[in-house]
């Protein structure tokens, strides 16, 4: 059974699924189009982490970065590669997003790269739509803006 809870998210499980996220946006984008948040942004009080764990093996994470502006940011996003197009994925967007809306945040906004396909097509099946570049973010070839209203 397919399980999502909020986990602290330096566990060995954890950064074993972000290394591997990490090298395969770096086989895909340029280094300065980088917009991964690291394990001490992960820790930050306003971060939620969610770990979707089906039969206790890690098989997908997800952060919910709330802002003050009742807008939140969706980060680090990813399922096991044996996992994908299992619906782990939209399971893990839909726990946060119920969490975000039972914290009063309005929206939840995302930056993701125009190769990352499967990511594109869960997003947008979930309801996401592109958007201008937000927050900090600078237009860019290599990045997709996507937000949803919740």
């Amino acid at each position: 059974m397919l399980l999502i809870t909020c986990e602290h998210p330096d566990q060995a499980d954890v950064r074993a699924l972000l290394a591997q996220s990490d090298a395969f946006s770096a086989a895909l984008y340029p280094p300065g189009d980088s917009h991964r948040i690291d394990m001490d942004a992960l820790l930050a009080p306003e971060v939620r982490f969610f770990v979707a764990r089906l039969n206790q093996r890690m098989v997908g994470c997800g952060a919910l970065v709330g802002q003050a502006d009742g807008q939140a940011e969706l980060k680090r996003m990813i399922v096991s590669a044996d996992m994908r197009r299992k619906g782990v994925g939209r399971a893990l967007i839909s726990a946060i997003e119920t969490a975000a809306a039972q914290a009063g945040l309005r929206s939840i906004r995302l930056e993701t790269g125009p190769k990352s396909i499967a990511a594109l097509r869960l997003y947008r099946s979930c309801g996401y739509r592109e958007r201008a570049a937000f927050g900090a973010y600078q237009p860019s070839p290599h990045s997709v803006f996507m937000q949803k209203d919740i």
